[in-house]
């Protein structure tokens, strides 16, 4: 297992700057993933780190070495693209086998390591199909098995999963952490989708121009986010602007067109009183009641309520305004039909962010 870290790393293509002055570091066998929206530079990133990107300025190190200028074949990295670019002549077998040939390996041994990298995907029994005789999500694990089969030092997927079914990303979610770990692969991972990062990753790398925004577990960023962007691109929040009034012992009293709102600000910082703030809630975090029900508790009314199964999203009006709560395992109507209401959130849910 080998750590990478990333060094001061900037790159720009013309007037566009799609790196800047990014620093990074990633532990062995550590799960990592780099998270954004597109045009954000987390492929950009990660192509540095495989080779086919020369960084403008900067450093990448994998353990001790700098491997800044080394060519991508002398990195002995294993890469998944988002393609799966397996050759469709060539039988599943022959494409695993493809990058231990490049490297002049014995017949017999190539033969020994394919069968245990099909097996170790469980693929072993379609060595001799080709490409087109498989599902998308036997094809993908075909990719992986051939970036298992060079015995990298690190694995590089690059939005690995984008081309699957919803019921095969969740299988192959599961089936890339159990290699990665089962095989101790330092492994960096982009993508953009949040349930992908939150459900397998170890830490991620929020990233947006170019730039890193915070870097933390999947809890950490969820609960935790330490700005507007983090908050809003990691799954849905409503936003309540305000104003503080106290801070004390890590806690903060903010006042705003709903009420006065006990929390907790964001990145840890102390707040200060007089100062501008936003408040993020997530919609789950909400508690719907017949009367108040300590701090944080908003009167309001039930406006539409749209059934989805093991959730119903519920419109709730308060305030001459709405927002959106989202209200786990409903029972017959849900919420919708109570009339007067109260909402209320716990302290520890409520992120105070600087304006």
């Amino acid at each position: 297992m080998i750590s990478i870290r990333i060094e001061n790393l900037t790159k720009s293509f013309g007037a566009t700057t799609a790196l800047s002055g990014i620093h990074l570091r990633i532990e062995p066998g550590e799960l990592f993933f780099l998270l954004g929206p597109s045009g954000c530079g987390k492929t950009t990133l990660l192509r540095c780190l495989a080779g086919f990107v020369t960084p403008d300025s900067g450093r990448v190190l994998f353990g001790d070495e700098d491997v800044t200028g080394l060519p991508p074949h002398k990195r002995n990295t294993g890469m998944m693209f988002q393609s799966y670019a397996l050759w469709p002549h060539l039988t599943v077998a022959e494409n695993v086998a493809f990058g231990l040939e490049e490297r002049r390996v014995a017949r017999p041994e190539i033969r020994r390591q394919v069968g245990e990298a099909l097996e170790s995907v469980r693929m072993g029994e379609y060595a001799e199909r080709r490409p087109n005789q498989l599902s998308g999500g036997q094809q993908q694990r075909v990719a992986l098995a051939r970036a298992l089969v060079v015995r990298p030092r690190c694995l590089l997927l690059d939005e690995p999963l984008s081309n699957l079914d919803a019921r095969l990303r969740l299988e192959m979610r599961a089936e890339i952490r159990r290699v990665s770990k089962e095989f101790k692969l330092t492994t960096v991972y982009v993508t953009h989708d949040q349930k992908e990062a939150l459900s397998i990753s170890d830490r991620i790398a929020i990233l947006e121009s170019g730039k890193i925004l915070q870097v933390g577990t999947p809890r950490e960023v969820y609960r935790r986010p330490a700005s507007r962007t983090v908050a809003d691109f990691m799954g849905e929040t409503g936003f309540l602007p305000g104003r503080v009034l106290s801070a004390a012992g890590g806690r903060a009293v903010v006042e705003t067109a709903l009420g006065r709102f006990e929390g907790v600000p964001a990145g840890g910082a102390q707040a200060k009183a007089g100062a501008a703030a936003m408040l993020s809630i997530r919609p789950e975090c909400w508690t719907l009641g017949p009367g108040p029900a300590g701090a944080n508790c908003v009167r309001g009314e039930i406006g539409e309520c749209v059934f989805l199964g093991e959730v119903a999203q519920v419109e709730f009006r308060a305030g001459g305004g709405s927002f959106k709560i989202v209200e786990m395992n409903p029972r017959g109507a849900g919420a919708a039909g109570r009339g007067e209401l109260f909402a209320s959130v716990d302290p520890e849910d409520v992120v105070i962010l600087p304006e």
